[in-house]
């Protein structure tokens, strides 16, 4: 949120600690960032969204969802392109260069389209290991340079 500034929305924190920006409808259509999810309306998938009252402000005995930035007059939705560069430099910082195309995680052998650099096989000399975004966070990190020429070897064999 801090990279919006004064040009975020009302946002809405669930008891998760999720945060929800509001955004105009069909603005995010094509996202692709990793643990970024855009709520739509799909034909197969339906997805509730509690909207706590305006005066829940805090997090309270009544319950965590709350509105993290307030909503109001002059802020109400985000300007999505704003969010989505904000929302990208946070990942690039977080997990690194964004990969292309699907990569297997290290820790649960499923294919994701999120996948976050975490290593390098057989050591300085291996290819590159990814991780989901689920897991990426209990992979031990290596060292930048290695992981950097690992990223040009490409996935390990």
């Amino acid at each position: 949120m801090s990279l919006l500034g004064d040009d975020t929305g009302a946002v809405i924190q669930d008891s998760y600690g999720t945060f929800y920006w509001l955004i105009a409808i069909g603005s995010a259509a094509g996202w692709h960032l990793r643990g970024t999810r855009v709520l739509c309306e799909l034909a197969d998938e339906v997805t509730y969204l509690g909207v706590p009252p305006v005066d829940w402000t805090e997090p309270s005995h009544k319950g965590n969802t709350h509105w993290r930035v307030p909503i109001g007059p002059g802020r109400y939705l985000t300007d999505a392109r704003l969010l989505r560069e904000a929302l990208a430099a946070a990942d690039h910082a977080e997990h690194g260069p964004r990969v292309e195309g699907r990569q297997l995680c290290v820790r649960c052998q499923l294919p994701t389209d999120e996948a976050i650099l975490v290593g390098a096989e057989g050591g300085s000399i291996g290819g590159a290991v990814y991780a989901c975004a689920r897991h990426a966070p209990e992979c031990r990190r290596h060292d930048p340079l290695v992981l950097l020429e690992a990223l040009r070897r490409g996935p390990g064999v």
